[in-house]
């Protein structure tokens, strides 16, 4: 605690921060970005709490306002030189009587990475609101930055990508093995397949319908900065005091974005 010898008004390191209210001790936060950002697939709540030490309610609010920041630091990201983008769901189907909707928990999101040499150098997992050609027309002007060259599967909606102006090469791939394998797309499928493993092996009880954007820009933030893993924690940390305060209520009900 510090106060002004003048007027008096006393203040602390955290005043303003999401550490301004916490009870815990600013080392176990340490701990948390530590474990938050060093393990490849993430970690479950329950597994950080035992970590960590505290309940599980403790632990899922320091998970969430860790990935909240690490969303907030992806939003504005931009991909440039060879981008290969490919459809994806998050959740499963479950089937309805007639006149419901037949898909529950279900989330449409767009993965794209950027290369360089044939290398990934960084990625981004967008939701959309569906696959139609004016969402991925939107999704590639605010996503893809000026040189950005786009290879894509065949499907229809990405000729949205060709309405923003962005050069685009669609590949018919056809389904199965063979459209997994395809060369030019190796990346985007490589990372989708070690994302829904991440998912499916660390987070058994995922609620997409809400937390969607959380766990795929966490998963972004990650592997965007995988060659620097110590600095990622000085990273982390930095954006964290720097961004505002999140009450558990901000941290329960995300205003999902849906393009």
């Amino acid at each position: 605690m510090w106060q002004c010898t003048r007027c008096r008004t006393q203040t602390s390191v955290t005043a303003g921060t999401p550490l301004a209210v916490t009870k815990l001790p600013l080392r176990t936060w340490w701990l948390a970005i530590y474990l938050v950002t060093q393990s490849k697939n993430g970690i479950a709540a329950l597994e950080l709490a035992r970590q960590l030490g505290v309940c599980y309610r403790t632990a899922w609010r320091i998970k969430h306002t860790l990935m909240a920041v690490m969303a907030d630091r992806e939003a504005s990201r931009q991909l440039t030189g060879m981008v290969q983008i490919d459809d994806a769901y998050l959740g499963g189907e479950r089937a309805r009587g007639p006149g419901e909707p037949q898909w529950d928990n279900k989330i449409p999101f767009i993965a794209a990475i950027a290369t360089r040499k044939g290398e990934p150098t960084v990625a981004r997992f967008d939701i959309v609101s569906s696959f139609r050609r004016s969402v991925v027309h939107e999704w590639a002007q605010q996503v893809l930055a000026p040189g950005a060259c786009v290879v894509s599967d065949g499907l229809t909606a990405f000729t949205g990508v060709t309405w923003a102006g962005v050069p685009h090469e669609p590949i018919v791939t056809g389904r199965g093995r063979k459209a997994a394998g395809e060369p030019r797309l190796n990346w985007v499928n490589t990372l989708l397949s070690n994302l829904k493993t991440a998912l499916s092996g660390t987070h058994h009880a995922l609620k997409f319908a809400k937390y969607a954007t959380r766990y795929l820009h966490a998963h972004a933030y990650r592997f965007n900065r995988r060659l620097d893993l110590p600095a990622m924690i000085l990273r982390l940390a930095g954006a964290l005091v720097k961004s505002c305060p999140r009450t558990e209520q901000d941290l329960r009900n995300p205003a999902e974005t849906r393009r």
